[in-house]
C-alpha cells in the first residue's frame, strides 16, 4: 500500500462482498461472494502499461505466476426446473495468469477540464491460464462422494467450458476491482504524481 496516499494493500486483496445477478429464460441466479482474499500481486510484474492521463485512463497487462483467491460464496436462483439455494466455501488457484486491466475515472466537471475525483470504473479481462485448481464445498448440499467426484471433473476437465463462463468471471472480478479502486483512489493525487 502506499499510506501517505490512503491506499491499502493490495496483497492482500479483500472484499467484504462482491454480488452477480444474472436472469435468462432457462437460468437465473445472484451469486454473493464473501470476505473474499485474493493473493500474488507481489509475485505479478505488469507486461504492458499504458496511460491517457488527459482522459483519466490507464490500461495494462498483467502476469501473475501464482494467485490465489478464497471466500464465502451464497447462490439462490434457477437452472431450467431446478431451484439453486447453496453456499460454502471456496478456493481458486491459478498459474501462470495474465489479465488486462482498464481503469477510467469518469468526469464530473461540465466545462470537460478535469475530473473532481468522479468515481473509477474497471475492466478487467483475462487473457490466459497455464493451469486452474477450484475446490468449492457443499456444492452438492453435502453429499460428500458426489462433491470429491465433481471437484476432479471441473479441475481435469474446465478448459472446454472456460469460453462460457469468462465473460461472467471478468464481470464479477471488473466488479470487485471497481470498489477496490474507489475504496484507494477516488480521491488520489494523479496531478501531483504525473505532469501533463
Amino acid at each position: 500500500g502506499l499510506p501517505q496516499y490512503n491506499v491499502g494493500s493490495f496483497d492482500p486483496f479483500f472484499a467484504k462482498e462482491v454480488t452477480q445477478k444474472r436472469g435468462g429464460r432457462n437460468m437465473n441466479y445472484r451469486l454473493k461472494l464473501k470476505d473474499v482474499y485474493e493473493r500474488g500481486w507481489t509475485m505479478s510484474h505488469v507486461t504492458n502499461f499504458r496511460s491517457d492521463l488527459k482522459n483519466y485512463r490507464i490500461k495494462y497487462s498483467q502476469f501473475f505466476p501464482e494467485k490465489y483467491l478464497q471466500g464465502d460464496y451464497e447462490i439462490e436462483g434457477r437452472l431450467f426446473d431446478y431451484p439453486l439455494s447453496n453456499k460454502g466455501k471456496f478456493n481458486l488457484s491459478l498459474y501462470n495468469y495474465t489479465q488486462t486491466t482498464t481503469a477510467a475515472r469518469r468526469r464530473r466537471s461540465r466545462d470537460g477540464e478535469g475530473s473532481d475525483g468522479g468515481p473509477v470504473k474497471v475492466k478487467i479481462e483475462q487473457d490466459g491460464i497455464g493451469d486452474m485448481k477450484l475446490h468449492i464445498t457443499n456444492l452438492l448440499q453435502g453429499r460428500t462422494v458426489m462433491e470429491n467426484m465433481l471437484d476432479g471433473v471441473i479441475n481435469v476437465s474446465w478448459r472446454p467450458f472456460l469460453p462460457a463462463v469468462k465473460p461472467l468471471i471478468d464481470d464479477l472480478v471488473s466488479t470487485a476491482f471497481t470498489e477496490m479502486f474507489n475504496d484507494n483512489f477516488q480521491n488520489f493525487p494523479f496531478h501531483e504524481l504525473f505532469s501533463q
